[in-house]
């Protein structure tokens, strides 16, 4: 009987030992599958990203001379290389935006600072936007008229003001504030958006009452996002708006979420566009919660609320963005978008598809 006993618990530590064996065989099987998809997303995370555009519209290969469009090229690729050397050396995604929108925005080549359009009133109006993926932090411009780089003064009050956005003499105020560059408004002042102005009001007068929403001239913007090595997303816009127009108009640069988006668990975005859509339709915020919630790929989800979803509705223009891997996108519904990117081994400018 008592041998019958042992026999028993003899074969009872047996099974109970080859169960473990085999528990502890699918643990350890389930690890390394685990560990072989870290390692997998790990191999295909860049080690930094910068994308940039300076505006979406209705831009032709008829009306953008050779020369032009090599001197639009050589100022995208000025600004990309201006961001690639900060996200190179371990600088900040912030860094690398705020900077390469500086380059942007002292070019009058873009709808943004120096380049920035007209109002119906003859004057510069501009607004910006900053966000930073790792905090969520954001802060904004609007309607600023003696700031000379605005996305200065938008990263200013994401980090130095306890609000999101500024707008008017307000914005100008707190900009003397805090030291930053303003200058007299003659500074915004381009013949080329001087006569874009005139053949506004004019086509206005021909017409009757065009709105500004249907003006040729209304495209322009200038925005960049970045990934640094520290796996942190930052985003920003700058534009002047649209020429002529009225009532102290704010469009959808200086709207988070609309104009700008920066969430280190998706990605970081820029728009350029009919503004007024954009903000409708919260588009740069948009793309991230696709991807946040029904977990689509970034391309996929930039891809869908542009090129469907917006222009279902009648909305044109495009956004730029990078995601948390590095991943670029640049998709738009007009017939052109300034736009750029570099990241490790890749790098490229265009205006046409």
């Amino acid at each position: 009987m008592i041998k019958r006993i042992q026999i028993l618990l003899l074969l009872v530590s047996l099974l109970s030992f080859v169960a473990c064996s085999s528990t502890g065989g699918e643990t350890n099987n389930k690890s390394a599958a685990h560990s072989k998809k870290e390692n997998t997303i790990s191999n295909n995370q860049a080690e930094y990203a910068l994308a940039i555009h300076g505006g979406a519209g209705t831009m032709s290969k008829t009306n953008i001379t050779p020369e032009k469009e090599k001197s639009i090229k050589a100022a995208l690729s000025k600004a990309l290389s201006v961001g690639e050397e900060i996200l190179k050396n371990g600088g900040t995604a912030m860094d690398a935006v705020e900077q390469t929108i500086i380059v942007l925005e002292n070019s009058p080549h873009f709808n943004a600072g120096k380049g920035a359009v007209f109002t119906n009133a003859g004057t510069n109006e501009l607004d910006a936007s900053f966000m930073d993926g790792a905090t969520q932090n954001a802060g904004a411009v609007g309607g600023v008229t003696i700031v000379k780089n605005p996305i200065k003064a938008a990263r200013a009050v994401m980090e130095k003001s306890a609000h999101v956005l500024l707008t008017g003499e307000g914005a100008n105020q707190f900009a003397r504030e805090q030291n930053i560059e303003t200058v007299d408004p003659s500074y915004f002042h381009t013949d080329r958006r001087w006569e874009s102005l005139q053949k506004a009001k004019a086509r206005e007068a021909q017409r009757g009452d065009l709105s500004p929403i249907d003006s040729p001239f209304k495209y322009g913007t200038v925005g960049c996002a970045a990934l640094d090595k520290n796996g942190n997303l930052a985003a920003g816009t700058s534009t002047g708006g649209m020429t002529n127009k009225r009532y102290n108009r704010i469009g959808d640069s200086p709207i988070v979420g609309a104009g700008v988006y920066a969430n280190n668990n998706t990605c970081a975005i820029s728009s350029t566009g009919h503004g007024e859509f954009f903000i409708r339709f919260a588009v740069a915020y948009d793309i991230s919660a696709l991807m946040e919630y029904k977990e689509m790929p970034f391309q996929e989800a930039a891809n869908y609320v542009i090129n469907d979803k917006l222009k279902a509705e009648g909305g044109t223009g495009g956004v730029i963005g990078v995601d948390k891997y590095g991943n670029v996108a640049m998709p738009f519904n007009t017939s052109g978008m300034y736009r750029g990117y570099v990241k490790p081994g890749e790098r490229a400018v265009a205006i046409f598809e």
